[in-house]
């Protein structure tokens, strides 16, 4: 037998002493260190209420005992409805550690998907903020499962509703023992539960156990810790989250700002002058958002005259546009953009530099940190034509981005089938068509079901909202494909200018002209004078994406 060959033999198992500890990769595994080293770090909730770590560890430990109380074991699914406040917080911690299934409800999703996911997740009891009372009052008679409600009342006073109010969060969270016993158990149970946002049929729920919260922790640890310079988390950072909490676990990283001690800020319910006076105030360095939220956040900044200097921002959830990036930049931001997806964990690569640092030249500076990135330590990303086969890495070629990582989520709740068509051939498939460089970025160009088929060609809608995104006077745009009977299809653009722009068709026409001259796009790429429309807003998903599924059906 080769030295290559695996043997069938047991004899090269590790047989462990009985007293050895099998360490699993358990939530709370991820508080240690927070505990005995950083202990005093400090948690606040909008600048007004302020604890340390050492008080979070306690509140877990009484939010666990209420929870039991109200009837909570392991194996059961505690619903959270809620802005990012440290009571989201205490939750990520206190329900997975129990054995019990956090669910992050996606508060922006009407109340017909609410109810479909709280019926499909069997939740039994709600934690939800007052604000969100009249939603559960407008579904009640839906719900199937929901047996109790807490309520966050942050703070204020408890208005009458019919919904079984166990009690208040801080009343029954106060007076509760802080020494519940966590138990230990199996790394691969159910530790997170959440649901896409429902673009096509129903919303699919998406799974994470604590294994994979834990080394999705890990390695984005591993990937963000590791320049010399820029594009990085230190142990200095101050840590704010603008992805909500509801949305994939607010994309891992209030685990890792509690694994590493950071200095934790909560924003609250997301509103750009608050979150300017936060940075200001909080001394805020690291964040990340959807470049809608940045783009708020640049206007706000310039119209309040706030700096914006030594502020890391990682963009995610849509693709970066240039403009946007090199405006960030101006403004003293240190922008870069990442990519995932709900099932993806969702972290799997970064737009950080490689060795050397950041391109000197300002365009190339600017392109790097707009790419979809470089994959993770332990992610297997692949770029692949329709047989599996691994595309030329020329960043020209495009195929499907198929991955495979210890941390993405093994299938969705309740639907073998599409579980099945998800992992297909045993990777994760994306539906993202991607190329990917020589020296290893990947550069998605567009979704498998909005790439516009046009003149016999494929082109990339993403590649031409970049593109018009570039003019100065563009805020933002989205370009999807319409039906026509001589191409099949043609791009249509939807342009939001700058107030009191006087951007035309033509001058947009133009700009994507020059790029056809330069050989960068093709002919096929440039709308007709009729379909580019500019107007006041673009349609967005709950989470910030630009919903091209309700943009067809208001150009139908």
């Amino acid at each position: 037998m080769s030295a290559t060959q695996a043997s069938d033999s047991p004899d090269n198992l590790i047989a462990p002493t009985p007293s050895a500890y099998a360490y699993p990769l358990l939530i709370k595994q991820l508080l240690l260190n927070s505990q005995s080293l950083s202990a005093h770090q400090e948690i606040t909730y909008r600048g007004k209420l302020r604890y340390t770590f050492a008080d979070l560890r306690r509140r877990i430990g009484q939010l666990a005992s209420a929870l039991e109380t109200l009837g909570v074991r392991h194996g059961a699914t505690v619903a959270v409805m809620d802005w990012d406040s440290h009571r989201y917080l205490e939750s990520y911690f206190a329900i997975p550690m129990m054995g019990a299934t956090l669910f992050t409800v996606n508060v922006r999703t009407s109340p017909q998907q609410i109810a479909y996911a709280l019926n499909d997740s069997h939740a039994a009891l709600v934690l939800v903020h007052a604000e969100f009372l009249p939603v559960l009052e407008q579904i009640q008679a839906e719900l199937k499962f929901v047996r109790q409600v807490v309520v966050l009342a942050d703070g204020h006073p408890m208005t009458p509703t019919p919904l079984p109010v166990a009690g208040e969060y801080e009343a029954l969270v106060e007076p509760a023992s802080p020494d519940f016993v966590f138990p230990e158990f199996d790394e691969n149970t159910r530790a997170a539960l959440f649901y896409t946002t429902g673009t096509t049929g129903d919303p699919k729920g998406v799974c994470y156990s604590h294994r994979q919260i834990v080394l999705h922790a890990l390695t984005i640890s591993t990937s963000l810790c590791s320049p010399r310079d820029g594009q990085r988390l230190h142990r200095e950072d101050v840590y704010m989250p603008i992805t909500p909490m509801f949305h994939v676990l607010a994309w891992g990283v209030p685990y890792i700002a509690v694994l590493l001690g950071l200095r934790i800020v909560l924003p609250g319910r997301y509103v750009p002058e608050i979150l300017l006076e936060l940075k200001k105030t909080e001394k805020v360095t690291f964040s990340h958002c959807v470049p809608t939220i940045l783009q708020m956040l640049l206007d706000a900044a310039r119209r309040d005259g706030h700096d914006l200097s030594g502020w890391k921002i990682i963009t995610g959830g849509a693709a970066l546009p240039p403009g946007l990036c090199r405006a960030a930049v101006e403004q003293g931001i240190d922008v870069f953009a990442g990519y995932g997806m709900s099932e993806t964990g969702p972290t799997v690569a970064l737009s950080q530099f490689p060795p050397g640092g950041a391109p000197a030249d300002q365009d190339e500076n600017v392109r790097k940190r707009c790419m979809t990135g470089r994959p993770l330590p332990m992610v297997d990303l692949r770029v692949v034509d329709p047989d599996m086969r691994d595309v030329p890495r020329d960043g020209a070629t495009p195929g499907e981005i198929v991955l495979r990582a210890p941390f993405l989520t093994q299938g969705y709740h309740n639907q073998p089938e599409a579980s099945e068509a998800l992992w297909r051939g045993g990777y994760l498939h994306t539906q993202d068509v991607a190329v990917m460089t020589p020296d290893g970025y990947v550069q998605i160009v567009d979704r498998i079901k909005d790439v516009i088929k046009t003149g016999g060609e494929w082109v990339s809608s993403i590649e031409i909202e970049g593109l018009i995104g570039e003019l100065p006077d563009v805020l933002e745009c989205a370009v999807i494909g319409v039906k026509d009977d001589k191409w099949g299809e043609r791009p249509m653009a939807l342009v939001v200018p700058v107030e009191g722009s006087s951007l035309g068709v033509e001058d947009v026409r133009e700009h994507l002209q020059r790029h056809v001259e330069s050989k960068r796009i093709s002919r096929y790429a440039v709308p007709e004078a009729n379909r580019i429309a500019f107007v006041d807003g673009i349609p967005k998903t709950s989470v910030g994406k630009i919903d091209k599924k309700a943009i067809r059906k208001l150009t139908e």
